[in-house]
């Protein structure tokens, strides 16, 4: 029910596309590891006061566990409203105008092989006063392997370089910054990329701001099924299991507390469900 200008239409429809292709090759996958498993998809709404079904606009959880992917979340999602006054200071172009779009695409995948390592990867378009897009992805084994995380970032490399010399150790300074526990002293993972608040104030601006976010969803729909296929039937210990689900701990624990994406969806009506799928399905402190 929200109408869409054609900028919008457009960074919806290929939001959508994306998880379409994404989720069809992790069920491929599955399959080669001999599993049926398959996404099972989950509509909803956004609900918010004085709000009528469908009115805010919403999404699509797709949810798959299986003999690889213990569990995946690939969320879609396109949003509109007003943000309470409380939050619209700390969003981009909201201060004086709480009126916002959003629409984008959110995932988050826990692996049952300790040596697969899980993944993050959100890309979103806002529109408040201001229009930008946003995102990143970023890779966070419980078991480093040093080809994984060189690789990852080589394929995160080639993504940016097309848009300057100096935008992949940018994007890349701001994802080691961002994915940082401060009570932990550690960082999440082994990093990736993240931006925020790329600014679409004409036609131009759009078009290289929805490329560049176009190259960072095709890179990690190129990589990432590389590495687990590479790590996927490799036999584990006892011990790796338990260092895998302490290090989850630390994992949700940063996006709980943390995380900008768990927080925007809180603050807006989201699904919870679609919110919290970034949770793993097991985890434990010690």
């Amino acid at each position: 029910m929200i109408s869409l200008d054609p900028q919008q239409q457009a960074a919806r429809e290929w939001f959508e596309s994306l998880r379409d292709r994404i989720c069809a090759e992790f069920e491929a996958i599955e399959a080669e590891a001999g599993s049926d498993a398959r996404f099972a998809y989950t509509p909803w709404d956004r609900e918010a006061e004085g709000l009528e079904p469908g009115e805010g606009g919403g999404g699509v959880r797709g949810v798959m566990t299986g003999k690889v992917f213990e569990k995946v979340g690939v969320n879609v999602s396109t949003v509109a409203g007003q943000f309470a006054p409380d939050f619209a200071g700390s969003i981009h172009g909201a201060g004086e105008d709480p009126s916002f779009f959003a629409t984008g695409i959110s995932l988050v995948a826990h692996m049952a092989n300790p040596h697969v390592p899980a993944v993050h990867m959100n890309t979103r378009f806002l529109v408040t006063t201001r229009r930008w897009f946003g995102g990143g992805a970023d890779l966070n084994p419980p078991i480093e392997y040093a080809k994984d995380t060189d690789a990852f970032h080589a394929r995160l490399r080639a993504a940016c370089a097309p848009f300057g010399p100096d935008v992949y150790q940018r994007y890349a300074k701001w994802a080691e910054d961002y994915f940082y526990i401060p009570h932990r002293g550690v960082h999440r993972g082994v990093g990736g990329i993240f931006y925020d608040h790329l600014e679409c104030g004409d036609d131009a601006e759009f078009d290289r701001n929805f490329a560049l976010t176009q190259a960072v969803g095709e890179a990690f729909l190129d990589i990432f099924p590389q590495i687990v296929r590479r790590r996927m039937g490799l036999p584990f210990t006892e011990a790796e299991r338990e260092e895998q689900l302490i290090w989850r701990g630390r994992y949700a624990e940063f996006n709980l507390v943390y995380d900008r994406g768990t927080l925007f969806g809180l603050k807006t009506g989201g699904n919870i469900d679609a919110i919290l799928m970034s949770l793993p399905p097991l985890a434990k402190w010690s």
